[in-house]
C-alpha cells in the first residue's frame, strides 16, 4: 500500500474517532459527480447514457461543498462524467483542498494540456489528478473507443508531473484482459511513467453500458488477479488499496460489500445504494444511511450485486477488516 504519510495519518485518525464515537456507518471517501457529460464514449462506461438536458447540468460549487461538509469524509473522489468539463471545477478542488480533504480528480486526460490555460489548479499533498488508464495503447484506445487516447493521456501525466503535482491512475480490467495485459500495464504505470499510485479494480456490469459482453464474474476475476499478482509482483507496484482488498480480489479472502464507506453524490442528491447502482436518492447524507436497507445490497441479496468486486464496494470493508486486527495494520504499513 502506498499511501503517503500524511494520508494515512489522517485516515488512520479519522477512522480511530469514529470507533471512539461508536459510530457503525461513516464514509470513507465520497464519490463526488458534479456532471454527467464525457468527451468520450467508454465501451464498459454506464455513467453517461443520460437525456440531453441532464447532461447540460453543472452541480454549484457551493452545493458540493455543502455535501462534503454534512457527510465529513476526508477523502473525495471527483468523477463524471469529464469533471474538467465543468466551468469550475478547479474552483471547487482549490476549495476542497483549504478544507484539507484529500482530493483526487479523475479524467480521461484528453482536456488536461487543451484546456489548461482555463483552469488554476496548484499541486499541494492534499490532491492529486486520478488518469484513467485501462492498458497500453491498443488495449485503452480500444477500451475508451478513441484512437490516440492513450498516447495524449501518457503526455498529460508527464506535463502533469513535471509541473509538481501529483498523479495516480485507475485502471478497469475486463474478460477481454489477461494477466499479463495487467502485468504490462502496471508495469509501465510503475516503472516507466513512475506514477505517485495505481487503483485497480474488475469491471462492473452497468445495464446502459454498449459493451455487455466483458464484464467478469467472481471466478474470472479471482483467476486473472491471482495470475497477475503471483510471484509476489503486487509487491513492487505503488498500489493505492489495502492488502486485504487485493487478496479478496485474489480469492484469497471474501468479504460483504460495504456500500455506504463510499457513498456517492451527485447532481440528483446523495445515490442509493452506492456509486453503480441506482435505486433513488436522498437530500442528505443522514437520510442515506438512515433510510438505506443496506442488508438487502450484496452478493446472494441482489442480482445486481452477483458478480461485483469494485473496490467502491469492498475496499471499505478490507480498511475495516484491516483496522480490526493488530497483524493486518502491520502488515498493510508494510504494504505486504
Amino acid at each position: 500500500m502506498s499511501m503517503p504519510l500524511r494520508q494515512s495519518l489522517k485516515i488512520g485518525a479519522y477512522l480511530m474517532k469514529q470507533k471512539a464515537l461508536r459510530r457503525e456507518k461513516f464514509p470513507l471517501l465520497v464519490e463526488l459527480e458534479p456532471l454527467f457529460a464525457c468527451n468520450l464514449a467508454c465501451s464498459g462506461c454506464g455513467k453517461i447514457q443520460k437525456p440531453a438536458d441532464e447532461l447540460r447540468r453543472r452541480m454549484p460549487v457551493q452545493q458540493a461543498l455543502d455535501a462534503m461538509e454534512e457527510c465529513g469524509a476526508p477523502m473525495v473522489s471527483i468523477a463524471g462524467g469529464e469533471p474538467l468539463m465543468h466551468p469550475q471545477i478547479d474552483d471547487l478542488v482549490n476549495q476542497l483542498v483549504a478544507r484539507k480533504k484529500f482530493v483526487f480528480l479523475c479524467t480521461n486526460a484528453m482536456l488536461v494540456r487543451k484546456w489548461w490555460d482555463r483552469f488554476d489548479f496548484k499541486p499541494s499533498p492534499y490532491f492529486a489528478f486520478t488518469v484513467h488508464i485501462d492498458g497500453l495503447r491498443e488495449r485503452h484506445d480500444a477500451s475508451v473507443n478513441h484512437e490516440g487516447g492513450f498516447d495524449e493521456a501518457v503526455e498529460a501525466i508527464k506535463w502533469l508531473k513535471a509541473r509538481g503535482f501529483r498523479v495516480t491512475t485507475n485502471s478497469t480490467f475486463f474478460t477481454s484482459d489477461t494477466p499479463q495485459n495487467i502485468i504490462d500495464v502496471l508495469d509501465f504505470l510503475n516503472d516507466d511513467l513512475q506514477v505517485d499510485e495505481m487503483m485497480l479494480s474488475p469491471a462492473y456490469a452497468y445495464e446502459k453500458a454498449p459493451d455487455q459482453e466483458h464484464f467478469p464474474g467472481v471466478a474470472e476475476t479471482h483467476a486473472l488477479f491471482s495470475k497477475a499478482f503471483a510471484d509476489g509482483r503486487r509487491k513492487h507496484w505503488r498500489l493505492n488499496h489495502s492488502p486485504m482488498f487485493l487478496d479478496f480480489l485474489e480469492g484469497k479472502v471474501d468479504f460483504g460489500c460495504t456500500a455506504w464507506g463510499i457513498p456517492s453524490y451527485s447532481l440528483n442528491g446523495w445515490q442509493r445504494p452506492c456509486y453503480l447502482m441506482a435505486d433513488g436518492y436522498t437530500t442528505t447524507y443522514r437520510e442515506l444511511i438512515e433510510t438505506t436497507d443496506w442488508d438487502s445490497y450484496g452478493r446472494g441479496k441482489d442480482d445486481r450485486c452477483a458478480n461485483c468486486m469494485a473496490h467502491c464496494g469492498y475496499e471499505p470493508t478490507a480498511v475495516l477488516a484491516t483496522m480490526g486486527s493488530l497483524r493486518e495494520s502491520i502488515r498493510a504499513v508494510r504494504g505486504a
